[in-house]
């Protein structure tokens, strides 16, 4: 299963990627809203993870074009602060604030791609 990040927190990138390949997935990582689009495009993954707050492209119109390209694919809202309200976040499939503890995450990932 390959698992596809978009976040501009190198820390955040570098935890999840750890976490996440120590459960077996393969991750790619992307830094920006304009290279997690490109990254979707051209490798496929099996579930997105999609930060809210980018310089360049933010996560919820990412999330819009995501969704119009491959509206199979699972996407978890993934953010430091509380979108809940925010219809717009309605379109992912989860939305999960961030934490150095990642079993939220874990957990939302199996039950989207098991």
């Amino acid at each position: 299963m390959k698992l596809l990040i978009v976040d501009d927190d190198v820390n955040v990138q570098r935890l999840y990627k750890e976490e996440l390949e120590e459960e077996g997935y393969e991750v790619v990582v992307a830094t920006s809203g304009k290279s997690g689009l490109e990254k979707f495009e051209k490798e496929k993954p099996d579930l997105v993870t999609l930060d809210i707050l980018m310089p360049d492209i933010d996560g919820i119109s990412l999330l819009r074009k995501m969704k119009e390209q491959r509206p199979d694919v699972p996407i978890l809202m993934s953010t430091a602060y509380d979108y809940r309200d925010d219809f717009a976040v309605w379109a992912s499939e989860a939305y999960i604030v961030k934490s150095s503890d990642l079993s939220e995450l874990k957990e939302n990932i199996k039950r989207f791609i098991s």
